[in-house]
């Protein structure tokens, strides 16, 4: 069974609706993505095509548009929409008392 290392990256409130904030970790930079619905969802900050910051980009729904060439990277699972193939590494959520937590579990080594 896959250990969980669950990380508090703020309040809700700290990432606006529609839009998103970084997270860094040693390893790589994430994304915590806000839809119009209040969903949380969580990305690695590089789209899978050239890797761009997928932070920077519009959020519609449950995707983002990546600023560079206008992929459409599904937030629920990280992989491109469309006619355009790649993932961008997804990391679990969850929200407790107001704030957002991210499972840094996925970056241990197994």
């Amino acid at each position: 069974m896959e250990e969980k290392f669950w990380f508090d990256v703020g309040p809700v409130s700290a990432v606006p609706l529609r839009g998103a904030r970084t997270v860094r970790t040693p390893s790589r930079e994430i994304a915590v993505f806000r839809t119009a619905s209040n969903e949380i969802f969580a990305l690695e900050n590089r789209c899978p095509h050239k890797g761009g910051p997928l932070s920077e980009g519009i959020v519609h729904g449950r995707k983002v548009a990546c600023p560079l060439h206008n992929w459409i990277i599904n937030l629920e699972d990280g992989e491109a929409t469309g006619a355009d193939h790649g993932c961008a590494k997804k990391f679990p959520t969850k929200i407790e008392r107001g704030h957002i937590y991210i499972d840094m579990g996925v970056l241990a080594p197994a």
